[in-house]
């Protein structure tokens, strides 16, 4: 089975939130105009791994070190192998409006209770609500 091309990253500060990417409401994006997680594709033979690290820090100057896999989820509905999104889970504690933005629109931290009014891309909001199940009570 092929790797999937796409990368995202669910990061998730000590108070719980979610560090969220609104995105440019552009034609011709993926999910424009929503809010959705940073990253983005792999290039030539570059690692999962690889990629998330280096979208996070052009993107936002992110780095965080102890990224992990945590799903693979497709972009689109009807699944296409070719839109599946590797997500890794990561802490992070910092200032999402301090960060170093390149692309979209801001970065912000939301709690769980706030997404659902959010216009959210749909398979990053899969992601989260799965987080959300899987959190202890």
């Amino acid at each position: 089975m092929r790797e999937p091309n796409g990368t995202a990253a669910l990061v998730i500060n000590s108070a719980g939130e979610y560090l969220l990417h609104l995105r440019d409401n552009i034609e011709g994006i993926c999910d424009p105009g929503t809010w959705s997680l940073l990253g983005g594709g792999r290039e030539g033979a570059e690692t999962a791994e690889a990629a998330i690290a280096r979208e996070l820090k052009e993107e936002a100057g992110l780095v965080l070190p102890e990224l992990r896999r945590y799903t693979v989820v497709s972009a689109h509905v009807p699944a296409d192998a070719s839109d599946q999104i590797t997500v890794f889970l990561g802490r992070w504690d910092g200032d999402a409006q301090a960060l170093p933005l390149t692309e979209g629109i801001m970065l912000h931290w939301f709690p769980p209770v706030l997404i659902p009014r959010l216009v959210m891309c749909p398979w990053a909001n899969a992601v989260i609500e799965q987080h959300q199940r899987e959190m202890p009570v």
